[in-house]
């Protein structure tokens, strides 16, 4: 077993002695979790597996690890590569009744709807980049829409080895028809420019039962191809604030999201 192997097993081993990557969703919303929060977010799919975790180490901070294990020839017993993640996020506005807001993220790694070929988990650390996560509720919050646009630079790419830009873009909508708990969300995302990538889309149901724990089932697939992500679970498991650099205690006051009743807005990704 390679060192990249040993290393890959000991970032996947922290996340189940944690609790048991974002959701299996592209698009991100505006919202951080309260300071203090630990989010631990595994997903099980057909192209991808993935296990997150979110550290709000500071209030409207967040910071990310994630890990993704593929499946191309859908087959369990290959190993068909290995690509990690880490950002942070910063949440900048918040409006009035905490239904939507903006926020900043930047990082190194990329998501597996847009890496390129078979050589785009080598490629992803090589990469940088910067979105802007913007949510609006809409339709007295009958509806959240996600809009993330984004750039990213990649070093090194292709047989010439240059520095390559592209624009990334992810929307998200969330159609809350019944209860706040209980949504039909859609999306799209890729990338154009110089990495591009096939834009794909996810349809799936999105259940949240409690502020602890939110479930999501979802089919994706490329609008050009045949390398989606097929079907996907995700779970997001939240614990109370306790993780604080600096003390929880006063910032009692301020964790307002496990004290409020749900609203129709995701708890984030």
């Amino acid at each position: 077993m390679n060192i990249r192997k040993i290393f890959m097993l000991a970032v996947l081993w922290q996340f189940p002695f944690l609790a048991i990557h974002a959701q299996q969703y592209n698009s991100d919303s505006w919202l951080s979790k309260p300071h203090g929060t630990i989010t631990i977010i595994p997903t099980f799919g057909q192209r991808s597996s993935m296990l997150m975790n979110t550290y709000s180490l500071f209030p409207k901070w967040e910071f990310t690890m994630a890990a993704y294990m593929y499946n191309n020839d859908n087959d369990p017993k290959t190993d068909d590569g290995y690509s990690l993640s880490f950002f942070g996020k910063f949440m900048f506005y918040e409006n009035k009744d905490r239904t939507g807001g903006a926020a900043i993220k930047a990082g190194t790694g990329l998501f597996p709807g847009v890496l390129k070929g078979d050589n785009g988990g080598n490629d992803a650390f090589k990469t940088y980049w910067m979105n802007m996560p913007v949510t609006l509720p809409l339709f007295k919050n009958k509806v959240s829409w996600d809009i993330m646009p984004g750039a990213s630079m990649t070093k090194d790419y292709g047989d010439e080895e240059k520095t390559a830009f592209s624009f990334t873009y992810s929307t998200r909508i969330a159609w809350y028809p019944l209860n706040p708990e209980t949504s039909i969300v859609g999306e799209v995302f890729g990338t154009v420019g110089e990495t591009k990538s096939i834009p794909e889309y996810k349809i799936g149901l999105r259940w949240e039962p409690s502020q602890f724990a939110v479930f999501a089932l979802t089919y994706g697939q490329e609008f050009n191809g045949t390398n989606g992500a097929g079907f996907e679970f995700g779970i997001m498991l939240f614990t109370p604030p306790f993780a604080c650099l600096g003390g929880c205690g006063a910032n009692k006051g301020k964790n307002k999201l496990f004290k409020r009743k749900p609203k129709p807005a995701p708890p984030s990704q």
